[in-house]
């Protein structure tokens, strides 16, 4: 998903660089309550159980704007224990819970999260399940996808149309279930009813549609065969026009199917050609699409878009940049659908590669910002997505870490985009060998397929693949605000040379041009010479635009 911070930052960098614009200045520490501390932290009620499978059973009315029915959560016993966490938002309510036959007690701790005590402690490695039964009107999304919760809008024709969006705020807002990221069901049906002129379209494969002759309603019930993390399960819900093709890619035929409004299924059969496009390139960069089992999909929503697993959402008016612009200000970012590529690319970090805590919500947003990059690049060309990648600086803010801040459900600096994107463009070209930078990528995927993961996972995996420790490069970069600037000058035929503004150790080897035989230099803290004579002068303008640094000649 792209930060609505990230656009402002933008907007307040570029248009407002001289005038006071309180929205672009840095926010007051936050203060955390208990609730953030149950949302974020895994609690002893949530830890003693492994997550195995959800039934989402619950009726849609359009017309009263609730939700009632059901979740049954099946689930492994790793330590016996008697008390259980389940999240739920208010104004939703908790109604009862069952296990099989018999209801359980439970309690609320805190505006959202209850607590269910179970008649005795299970033993170890025991399968069991809770059904639990829930109602109530949802909180309305104010500003989605970044302010989530449910949309009850109409379409053109007046007709209902809903969708949820619910990132950083939990799936908890619509649905009970453990709402934190580190654990997973390994699969989840959804049974979703809706007034019978209408349809659902929700995450994984169709099984089937049952007629509700009396009701005058019909459930749809999809099947999702992969693990799914808690915000990429959606609710779409709209009279859809659909559309079908399909991809014959590495891992095989790939089902991609559209749903659109009516009135939008022309320009989008024109338009959604390019999840075809994106495919092929991000199957080249990352590897195979990690859901062949169930599907692409691609859904109109009434708001920008979203990265929900297997069923991503649309809403940037048939046209390509984002919301017709191009963040970069280069001209590329208008060559394709931001959307279609940004939120698609989330498949493979997000989705196949979760954050276990949203402190680390830079492992999705900053490789998915490169992936905009390596879109242009697999089309365009190296130069052409360099610009691209360089361009996006400008929305670079530098005010607070990228890194959140651990077990409260506090998600770091919107630098996470640019920056993050920029961070890996500089390890890209650090490595100085693009089989191996492929290579890495596709190898992340595969070595964390399917899995939630923390930053210091990915940051072993990256250093151990390119065979040199970038630890203190990445603390440069996610965990400090400083921007690197490789200081020089020539003295007679020496070139010296050093990093200033760096974290301690940090260790950023810098190779003066691209290809064979680069020179690479290897700078510290402490100025050092080059020898043998380097015959070229520095050239500040490419370094610049290979690493995210600043370059300063000190004898000017």
């Amino acid at each position: 998903m792209l930060s609505s911070s990230y656009t402002v930052r933008i907007a307040c960098a570029i248009f407002l660089m001289l005038t006071f614009v309180p929205g672009c200045l840095q926010a007051q520490a936050p203060v955390f309550t208990h609730d953030d501390t149950l949302r974020g932290t895994i609690t002893r009620e949530r830890a003693w159980w492994d997550l195995l499978y959800y039934h989402l059973d619950i009726n849609v009315d359009p017309a009263k704007k609730q939700l009632s029915g059901k979740v049954t959560v099946q689930y492994k016993v790793l330590e016996p224990y008697t008390v259980l966490q389940i999240d739920l938002q208010q104004p939703l309510v908790i109604t009862q819970v069952l296990m099989g036959k018999k209801k359980l007690t439970f309690t609320r701790d805190g505006s959202n999260a209850y607590k269910i005590t179970l008649p005795q402690a299970p033993a170890r490695d025991a399968i069991q399940s809770l059904d639990v039964y829930y109602n109530g009107s949802p909180v309305v999304a104010k500003n989605p996808p970044w302010q989530g919760g449910i949309q009850w809008v109409k379409a053109t024709d007046g007709s209902p149309f809903i969708a949820t969006s619910c990132q950083g705020l939990g799936a908890s807002v619509w649905w009970p279930c453990k709402d934190h990221m580190y654990d997973e069901p390994d699969s989840m049906l959804m049974s979703i009813t809706v007034p019978e002129d209408l349809m659902d379209v929700s995450n994984g494969r169709l099984r089937s549609v049952v007629e509700n002759k009396k009701a005058k309603t019909k459930t749809y019930n999809w099947f999702v065969g992969n693990p799914i993390n808690n915000y990429g399960v959606n609710l779409n819900i709209a009279k859809y026009a659909h559309f079908a093709d399909t991809l014959h890619g590495e891992a095989g035929t790939l089902d991609l199917n559209f749903y659109v409004l009516p009135e939008n299924l022309e320009k989008a059969k024109v338009q959604f050609k390019q999840a075809k496009l994106m495919l092929k390139a991000f199957e080249y960069w990352f590897g195979p699409y990690p859901f062949y089992k169930d599907g692409y999909k691609l859904v109109e929503a009434p708001y920008l878009g979203m990265e929900h697993q297997s069923s991503v959402t649309y809403g940037n008016g048939y046209g390509n940049g984002y919301r017709g612009r191009d963040l970069s200000g280069t001209g590329y970012g208008l060559k394709w659908d931001f959307i279609i590529i940004h939120e698609s690319g989330h498949e493979w970090y997000a989705n196949n590669i979760t954050y276990r805590d949203i402190a680390d919500m830079w492992i999705h947003e900053s490789f998915t910002n490169y992936s905009e990059g390596l879109y242009t690049e697999y089309y365009f060309g190296k130069e052409a997505a360099t610009d691209y990648v360089v361009g996006t600086r400008r929305g670079i803010q530098n005010n607070t870490p990228i890194i959140g801040v651990y077990n409260v459900n506090k998600s770091g600096s919107g630098d996470m985009y640019p920056k993050g994107g920029n961070m890996l463009h500089t390890l890209r070209h650090s490595i100085g060998n693009d089989v191996l930078f492929r290579d890495i990528l596709r190898g992340m995927n595969k070595t964390f397929y399917h899995q939630t993961v923390r930053t210091e996972q990915i940051e072993g995996y990256i250093s151990k693949r390119a065979g040199r420790d970038y630890s203190k490069v990445f603390d440069q970069y996610l965990r400090s605000v400083k921007v690197p600037q490789f200081e020089y000058y020539y003295a007679g035929n020496k070139l010296f040379y050093r990093w200033s503004n760096i974290v301690s150790g940090f260790d950023l080897p810098l190779r003066l041009s691209d290809g064979a035989g680069a020179i690479v230099l290897y700078p510290t803290a402490q100025w050092q010479s080059q020898e043998p004579i380097i015959d070229k002068p520095i050239d500040a303008k490419y370094l610049e635009r290979m690493y995210y640094i600043t370059v300063r000649d000190t004898a000017q």
